[in-house]
This record gives structure tokens, C-alpha cells and sequence, in this order.
């Protein structure tokens, strides 16, 4: 059984069925991605993982717990974290400023924009923000506003604020969107690095194959909101149907 477990989800949006009979498990420890065009279903699938959505039938258990019901803000103190498509960063505070604010809430609970000069001078919050920069390689850019980085480290600061809550499960919806070539690989080496040095299970939604190729050790397909096939990455890519959806190959070309 895995960390997550998705079983017979459904979810339908008037006419539109958006999920039918989704089932998947992520394995712990592992990077699971969950590719398909635009339609697929893939977005709504992770706003059931979240809460932003709850499913209409079906069951979405994370380590043994279901996650039904619960508000995104409890679903995160569980131990899951998200990082969502367009970064989800503090444009007028400082790089170190941003890192702090999870720092604060992971130990003291909510936090509030008012509370900023206090915890400035909270000299265990800058400690744990500083140690967690260092970790990402963005200890030079801390009095940095963080409006004025390039999208690739907002991603990476977006992410290290992510870990400062020692999640279990990390998901990505498209964490290299609008990225140039250099700042999307950067960002698949700083994944490679959080999943083989941390003990987090990584769940990805991306278009890029690129990325899901290079970091993805199980890969699942959807396809109009069903799972068209779940296996390896060596498998997906020579299997007729994704590569004909996916991969822009016909299968006469394979």
C-alpha cells in the first residue's frame, strides 16, 4: 500500500465528468508523475488530494488517513505540501522574509502579515529560514525582494518554503511552467537532490516529458479524466497509445 491511495474517485461537474474510477497509489519515497492533455483531468485530481474539491464518489487516504472533508489548512499540518503552477510567493518581502513566514507557522501556527516585525527579531525563525536558503543555494540572494528573481527561483524559493513544513508528500503542478531550458533543469536537479537526500514522496503534474522523464520512477496517464495506463518510464514511453496522445509518435511511426 502506498502513501497515498486513490481508490474509485469520481467527480462530475454538471454534464461534465471530470474523474471516472480513478485509482492510484503512490508509492513512499518514490517521484509518481501524472501526465495528459489539457482536459484530462489532471488538475482536478489534485484538488481532491488538497481539499479544494471533494470527490463525488470514492476515497482519498493519505498514510492510512482520509483527507475527505478536511480543509486545505489540515491537509497541510498531515504532512502534505503543495506547489502550485504559478508561484505562490510574498512579491514585496525579502527572499529570507518569505522563508521565515512557514518557518513561523509550522511552530507557532497562523500566520499574519502584521506579525512581520516581530518575528524579525525571532532569532530561531532566522536561524531555520537562513539553514533552509543554504539548502536551496539561495543564501547570497536573502535581502532580495523577491518580485524582482527570475521565475526559476521564485520556484526554488516557492519549494524551499514547501520543505520548511517537513512535509511527507511534496505535490507539483507543473513546477517548470514558463520556465526557460536552464532554469527548468535547474529545478529537475534540485528535485533529483530533495528526493534522494530527504524522506519525501513526490507526486508531479507536468507537461514538459522532458522533466517527467528525469525524475518520474512510476508515471500514471490520464486520459478524459480515466487512468489510460500506470507503469515505469521505460515502459510509457514504448507503449503505443501514450506515445500516439503523448509523444506526438503514431503508432505505424514507432
Amino acid at each position: 500500500m502506498g502513501i497515498l491511495e486513490v481508490k474509485n474517485v469520481n467527480k462530475r461537474f454538471g454534464g461534465l465528468q471530470a474523474l471516472g474510477d480513478v485509482n492510484l497509489s503512490v508509492a513512499e519515497n518514490s517521484v509518481h508523475a501524472i501526465i495528459g492533455p489539457n482536459g484530462a483531468g489532471k488538475s482536478t485530481l489534485l484538488n481532491c488530494l488538497v481539499g479544494k474539491l471533494i470527490p463525488d464518489t470514492g476515497s482519498v487516504m493519505f498514510d492510512g488517513q482520509s483527507v475527505l472533508g478536511r480543509k486545505p489548512y489540515e491537509i497541510n499540518q498531515m504532512g502534505i505540501s503543495r506547489v502550485f503552477q504559478t508561484p505562490e510567493i510574498f512579491g514585496d518581502l525579502s527572499v529570507l522574509e518569505n522563508m521565515m513566514i512557514p518557518c513561523f507557522a509550522k511552530r507557532d501556527g497562523a500566520f499574519h502579515l502584521s506579525a512581520i516585525k516581530n518575528m524579525m527579531k525571532d532569532k530561531e525563525i532566522i536561524d531555520t529560514a537562513e539553514h533552509m536558503l543554504e539548502d536551496m543555494n539561495m543564501a547570497d540572494k536573502r535581502e532580495m525582494h523577491a518580485a524582482a528573481m527570475s521565475r526559476g527561483d521564485k520556484r526554488r524559493l516557492e519549494i524551499g518554503m514547501c520543505l520548511s513544513q517537513e512535509p511527507r508528500l511534496l505535490l507539483l503542478d507543473e513546477p517548470t511552467a514558463g520556465m526557460a531550458r536552464a532554469d527548468t533543469n535547474n529545478t529537475i536537479d534540485l528535485l533529483k537532490q530533495i528526493s534522494d537526500e530527504r524522506d519525501i514522496t513526490i507526486a508531479i503534474i507536468e507537461h514538459d516529458m522532458h522533466v517527467v522523464f528525469s525524475l518520474a520512477q512510476r508515471i500514471t496517464v490520464l486520459a478524459q479524466g480515466t487512468p489510460l495506463v500506470e507503469d515505469t518510464p521505460d515502459n510509457i514511453k514504448g507503449h503505443p497509445k501514450v506515445r500516439e496522445a503523448y509523444l506526438g509518435e503514431t503508432q505505424d511511426a514507432a
